[in-house]
């Protein structure tokens, strides 16, 4: 067994990073060190640690740890950690939109221009990412209008120039028209102008202008002419601010009691060129600093475009380590900044304004979609807490409920709850809801300020009418029926919700937002009760078919499992597989083999 206290003594006074595990062997922290033994003993000693620390330390059944050379490296598997394990208790940068980039094959001859959001290490350059989408777009319908480069996917030789280069939209490369010098340059431009670099590009468009002007190629002249208004029109349209610094990204913070909003500001040039915003939940109990540091981290591992200064508002511990992480990916100097006065704590300070607008407007949409909730259903007030159970077994064996919980209109999933069932026999999901629904209404009567909280305002059921009346015995056995309302979800062919629905089959239609908002939350209590239910039925697997085997005790079964991970991978490994795990005899590999198969 793995005794906490034991191996806090074992603990290297080396750098390093640490990683926490629970019961089931999940990774549910990841940290780094420049000492892991004074690191990972603070977290089980008595001091003031935050909520958010004190549940991750309830949690932790054991932790290992891999020793580095430096600080520089433990940062760098601190991040892939992160990003591979997706720790309960990091910062995760949860927003699952892929962003598009504009994407220039530098190495090609004749490079094309074109937006993708699959960011790769091949070799080219990308822009972005654009958080509007549109603008990217915009800004690529500018590229191929100002400068004629190709737009073919698929570079080839012709026997006949396209479309595109009879309306002067290209410089059909493919007929050899143009030299690879001449491409190039306007290649180089449009970096450029990608970069904001658009003083450079002005200067050699009018070099070009004056040149062609003097061969009297007035044609040409005209056209860079058109080029050059175009280009600074465009700068005109991007400049936002005054700001002296050339490369920067600007991060603002602003939490909630319900919420973290993240905006970054991109600076090029001394021009905002685009802004993002990332939403982070349950981190309300995490320090500003500590935010700002697991988000950089997150953030910058695959960006190309890292700049030469990151401003932020608070100072961070791991700055320097974090600085010398970046300028080993990008091979030159990165800061991290945080501007005390001038202009430059001015733009961090707009970035934390427009980070808590975009919060509080985040904020406004959920009571938007709680104010329809009153509206469709008639409500005497507003729904602020939603309750939600599903049930889950196979031909009635393993039967779990999970509940899930919305509070404000956001999904809270620290708030979910498991339950075995415990009086009901065989399949009947009614019953089972019925008890489920019952034992939760108890804990919050007998301990209003427990783990489970006030008594929602309204249940959905997850089902039809025998769900809903399910519920509303329940609710009798508490003389609650007309405190809290039971409304159904009616799912039609696809299983998708259609409608809300009462107990007199009275159905309530709801609109596009109402009906993403209810179908999310049927997802998360769906997969609360199937993950549930799935760890049940391996750990009694595991328990069943290892533990009666002679000579397994509980230290080799770990040990097993922790190698092989499931049953099924150590029933697929051959003798010699098994004889690699420590205390693991021939004799007893061929009775293990014999057993599970």
């Amino acid at each position: 067994m793995f005794d906490i206290e034991t191996e806090l003594k074992k603990l290297p006074e080396k750098s390093g990073v640490y990683i926490m595990k629970d019961i089931n062997d999940n990774i549910i922290y990841v940290g780094k060190a420049i000492s892991l033994k004074r690191r990972v003993k603070q977290y089980f000693r008595k001091n003031n640690k935050t909520k958010r620390i004190e549940n991750m330390v309830s949690l932790v059944d054991h932790f290992e740890y891999i020793v580095t050379d430096n600080e520089a490296e433990a940062l760098i598997l601190e991040c892939n950690l992160i990003k591979e394990n997706r720790p309960k208790f990091n910062v995760l940068l949860k927003d699952d939109k892929m962003y598009p980039y504009i994407r220039i094959d530098i190495k090609s001859d004749y490079p094309s221009v074109y937006i993708t959001r699959n960011l790769q290490k091949d070799g080219a350059r990308y822009f972005g990412p654009y958080a509007n989408p549109r603008a990217a777009r915009e800004m690529l319908n500018f590229i191929k209008e100002k400068f004629k480069i190709r737009q073919c996917k698929n570079f080839k030789s012709k026997d006949r120039a396209c479309l595109n280069y009879h309306i002067g939209r290209c410089l059909a490369p493919c007929m050899k028209y143009v030299s690879k010098e001449e491409y190039k340059k306007q290649i180089e431009q449009i970096v450029m102008l990608l970069e904001g670099k658009t003083g450079v590009i002005l200067k050699e468009i009018e070099k070009d202008m004056i040149e062609a002007s003097k061969k009297l190629d007035y044609e040409k002249a005209a056209e860079l002419r058109d080029r050059k208004l175009a280009i600074e029109r465009v700068n005109e349209k991007q400049k936002v601010s005054n700001i002296s610094e050339n490369n920067i990204d600007v991060i603002g913070v602003y939490k909630n009691d319900i919420s973290v909003c993240i905006e970054i500001f991109f600076v090029r040039s001394s021009r905002m060129i685009d802004r993002q915003h990332y939403f982070l939940g349950e981190l309300k109990d995490m320090e500003i600093s500590e935010i700002i540091s697991g988000f950089i981290k997150q953030y910058y591992i695959e960006k190309p475009d890292i700049p030469n200064r990151i401003m932020i508002q608070e100072n961070i511990e791991d700055k320097e380590s974090i600085e010398k992480w970046l300028e080993s990916k990008i091979k030159r100097k990165v800061e991290i900044k945080t501007p005390q006065k001038g202009e430059k704590q001015r733009f961090v300070e707009m970035a934390i304004r427009n980070a808590k607008i975009t919060l509080e407007n985040k904020s406004k949409d959920k009571m938007e979609i709680l104010t329809e909730l009153k509206s469709v259903l008639s409500l005497d007030k507003l729904p602020r807490k939603i309750e939600t159970f599903d049930i889950s077994n196979i031909s009635g064996e393993y039967i779990v409920a999970g509940m899930c919980v919305a509070e404000d209109g956001i999904i809270k999933r620290n708030l979910s709850r498991r339950f075995k069932i415990k009086t009901v026999i065989g399949q009947d999901d009614p019953k089972c809801t019925e008890e489920v629904v019952t034992r939760r209404l108890k804990h919050s009567l007998e301990n209003p300020k427990g783990g489970f909280g006030k008594l929602p305002d309204l249940i959905l059921a997850d089902g039809g009418i025998t769900q809903i009346r399910a519920i509303k015995r329940a609710l009798k056995k508490y003389d609650l029926q007309e405190k809290i309302l039971v409304f159904g979800m009616v799912k039609d062919d696809t299983h998708s919700t259609r409608a809300l629905i009462n107990e007199n089959r009275k159905e309530y239609e709801i609109s596009e937002n109402l009906f993403l908002f209810i179908t999310n939350f049927q997802n998360e209590v769906h997969n609360t009760a199937i993950e549930y239910h799935r760890k049940l039925r391996e750990k009694d697997i595991n328990k069943s078919e290892l533990d009666s085997i002679n000579g397994i005790g509980q230290k080799k079964k770990e040990l097993l499992l922790k190698e092989f991970k499931t049953i099924d991978n150590i029933r697929e490994a051959d003798v010699n597989d098994l004889l690699k795990v420590k205390g693991i005899t021939f004799d007893l590999a061929k009775k293990i083999k014999d057993k599970i198969n």
